[in-house]
């Protein structure tokens, strides 16, 4: 048992598999008492398992560490609130919130269903809307705390996965809000983009040259939970995690600009734009199509 997270507090939702549940394993490793949150949901849809996250608190328990479950639906306020209310009732603050809790559901944008929209956007972006709102409140009384998000490098864009990516995209930005509507009150917010080998990651049609387990990913939260990341004032990153790798996201702005005489026409757009402002092009682009000619070759695409 180490100590980085010694008399902390932390909930990990999505934490009865994959990196949530090494999350939540390391955070106790580490001294901190933890929530250990999971509806228990199978990625592709399903009957919940409450005993999912039960599971993981026994671990802990059984290492000497301490823990509490809670099998509540995170893409529900109520599920949000009860979260945050387990960790007050029990240990009576809480210093983390992380948000790992997602699901997919696949298909092309032109044959995507509001039922395969709707539960990924509830699971990944409004479940961490949820915590984040009860969580915050708590940290803003006591002056301290942190947030992580969860994201991922297919906020890029994704060919199969506009639901996905719109969640994980919506996820930086509500974390970069955090981090400055929140900065007053010394709460800081980050948001993690692994890469893992894990079951949403499993049937991923290329080879990733860069990606590790979830046990890679932990040690990484970890330090964003600690008092060492407050005190360098880490907040408002995103931070990729693959494997022995570490990577920092740059922030949006703008890369060139042009300016009218007044008014701009379409006229004058389509002269001055592609070559004054021009474009900033899309790498996955050229991932598309070295996967179509590895597909004509019947090959694997490495990434």
């Amino acid at each position: 048992m180490g100590n980085f997270l010694a008399g902390k507090v932390v909930a990990v939702t999505g934490a009865g598999r994959g990196i949530g549940r090494a999350v939540a394993l390391a955070c106790a490793a580490q001294g901190a008492k933890v929530v250990v949150n999971d509806y228990g949901v199978p990625i592709e849809g399903g009957t919940p398992q409450s005993e999912v996250a039960g599971a993981v608190v026994k671990e802990i328990l059984a290492a000497g560490g301490e823990a509490v479950a809670v099998a509540d639906d995170v893409s529900t306020m109520e599920g949000g609130r009860r979260v945050v209310d387990t960790a007050l009732s029990h240990y009576g603050r809480l210093d983390g919130a992380v948000c790992v809790a997602g699901i997919l559901r696949e298909r092309m944008l032109f044959n995507m269903s509001e039922e395969e929209w709707d539960p990924v956007i509830a699971t990944h972006l409004k479940g961490t809307f949820t915590l984040f709102r009860a969580a915050s409140a708590v940290m803003r009384e006591q002056r301290s705390g942190t947030l992580i998000g969860f994201t991922s490098g297919n906020h890029q864009g994704s060919v199969s996965q506009a639901n996905y990516s719109a969640a994980k995209g919506g996820i930086i930005s509500l974390v970069r809000s955090a981090a400055l509507g929140l900065h007053k009150y010394g709460v800081t917010a980050n948001a993690v983009a692994p890469v893992a080998r894990t079951r949403m990651s499993a049937n991923v049609p290329t080879e990733l040259k860069e990606i590790g387990e979830p046990e890679d990913v932990a040690p990484l939260v970890v330090y964003l939970l600690s008092d060492r990341a407050r005190e360098q004032e880490i907040t408002g990153q995103v931070y990729t995690v693959a494997g022995p790798k570490i990577a920092v996201w740059a922030q949006p702005r703008e890369l060139r600009a042009a300016y009218a005489d007044g008014s701009w026409t379409p006229e004058q757009i389509a002269d001055f734009l592609p070559g004054t402002v021009g474009t900033d092009p899309m790498p996955m682009v050229e991932r598309l199509k070295e996967m179509a000619e590895a597909a004509a070759r019947k090959d694997r695409p490495n990434a």
